[in-house]
């Protein structure tokens, strides 16, 4: 009976293998639709589409985009958690909905790390700090000076409570000593506008999204918030430059629902690496003020488990969890 029941694991773990191997060769067999956390023709959306259909055109089936925008990401992220395991339902996610949300929100309807197979982090990207240029305020040094000068009378924008500008707003203030007061909205452009009108007295914002007014002179960039300066940027300092360590990137990835077969995610992985490779979509990424990765899923999933780590405490001592 043991040598029956021992042929009979063997014949079962064969059969399974040779299912998966199957399913890998002849995935995709029909289209394949990427939930993004963003509303159209926001930041992801922007850089997903173009991915998406050069992805498309490799697998040889349409790869289509679809937005299911808000909560800061739960309601795309939660969609695609409860979506069959079959690599025909994915997510295009960021640093909020993985790392911060589950910091924020105790009922929370996903879990980061359960419920989700990593595929790739598509890239990695800074986020840049800019002023009025009417303030006199032209570096990270001077910012903390004015703003202890001024306690709380300096205001930020971001795109929302809990952004990756909010988070990294409040780590400048922790470790500068400095009071700044957060304004949120629902959206970098709406809080780039109120910088624009005078409204707010800086924005925390991705790289790509303030450009072209700092090139124009109507904002000034006082720091980016990686640990190395920007080839988008080369004049303006990283933050670390003044504040030894200050460390945030700015990141788009690909997860899939818990449980998709192995090979179907490692195929994934290898075509969505190959487009990032290509000459067109690395120049485009690159214009946008982000650096193409194409991560592997292990290489991915330590990340959100690290970001998870780290941003957890940031989270509490900001006052912004329900926990």
């Amino acid at each position: 009976m043991k040598i029956r029941l021992g042929w009979l694991a063997a014949i079962s773990l064969c059969t399974c293998s040779a299912i998966q191997t199957a399913s890998a060769s002849d995935y995709p067999a029909k289209p394949i639709t990427i939930i993004s956390t963003s509303p159209p023709g926001g930041p992801i959306d922007v850089i997903v589409r173009p991915i998406a259909q050069r992805l498309g055109e490799r697998l040889g089936q349409p790869v289509v985009v679809e937005s299911h925008a808000g909560a800061n990401g739960a309601i795309a992220s939660a969609d695609v958690a409860k979506a069959a395991p079959d690599g025909y339902t994915l997510l295009v996610t960021y640093l909020a909905p993985v790392a911060i949300n589950p910091a924020m929100r105790s009922n929370l309807p996903y879990d980061s790390v359960r419920d989700f197979a990593p595929v790739t982090q598509l890239d990695s990207a800074a986020l840049v700090m800019l002023v009025r240029p009417d303030l006199p305020i032209h570096s990270i040094g001077e910012l903390v000076n004015y703003a202890k000068a001024h306690p709380r009378r300096l205001t930020f924008g971001t795109s929302g409570p809990g952004s990756a500008g909010h988070l990294a707003g409040t780590l400048l203030g922790e470790e500068t000593g400095i009071a700044l007061t957060h304004v949120p909205y629902k959206g970098a452009g709406p809080a780039l506008t109120d910088l624009l009108g005078g409204h707010i007295d800086m924005a925390i914002i991705g790289l790509s999204g303030g450009m072209s007014y700092v090139k124009d002179g109507r904002l000034r960039a006082i720091g980016v918030t990686t640990l190395k300066r920007s080839k988008l940027l080369p004049d303006v300092p990283a933050v670390a430059d003044t504040v030894p360590g200050f460390d945030m990137d700015s990141w788009y990835g690909i997860l899939a629902p818990a449980h998709t077969p192995g090979p179907i995610v490692r195929k994934l992985q290898r075509e969505i690496s190959a487009t990032l490779s290509e000459p067109a979509i690395e120049a485009l990424l690159k214009s946008s003020g982000v650096e193409p990765l194409g991560s592997t899923p292990e290489e991915f999933g330590a990340k959100i488990k690290e970001e998870i780590a780290r941003w957890a405490p940031v989270v509490r001592r900001a006052g912004l969890s329900d926990k």
